[in-house]
């Protein structure tokens, strides 16, 4: 296995990291009222088996809707007076928020958003079949 370096502007060297316990690492912590979702694969190919154009496939990722909770910044949900009833979701739940919500961000080819905690519409308890309509 050969290592990947990568080499910062003051020369410094590094190893990029290859196993997903390394790549995890990665994941920014969220701050203040912040949730990090990941985004589900898009499947490339149609029921009826054609295959996706690139197009639509980068529209179906940029307009996604169902996210998966991946980490929770400490202060989401902590204000009793918008959120009298407690928390609107938690780590591991899928969720519905609306289309093209957060800031987008890429690690290691996969699409990661960050989104503030009162945009949560919904908590799912199976997003397969789920789709904007």
């Amino acid at each position: 296995m050969s290592e990947l370096l990568i080499a910062s502007q003051d020369g410094e060297t590094s190893t990029l990291p290859e196993t997903a316990e390394e790549k995890a690492k990665q994941l920014p912590e969220p701050s203040g009222y912040h949730i990090l979702v990941a985004l589900p694969e898009v499947e490339d190919k149609f029921d009826s088996g054609l295959v996706k154009a690139d197009q639509t496939l980068y529209e179906e990722k940029v307009l996604a809707t169902v996210f998966f909770v991946i980490k929770m910044g400490p202060d989401c949900y902590k204000d009793e007076k918008r959120f009298p009833t407690g928390p609107w979701c938690k780590e591991g739940d899928f969720i519905l928020a609306r289309p093209n919500t957060g800031t987008r961000l890429k690690i290691h080819g996969r699409e990661f958003r960050l989104i503030n905690d009162d945009v949560v519409e919904a908590v799912v308890q199976d997003p397969r079949g789920i789709s904007r309509a």
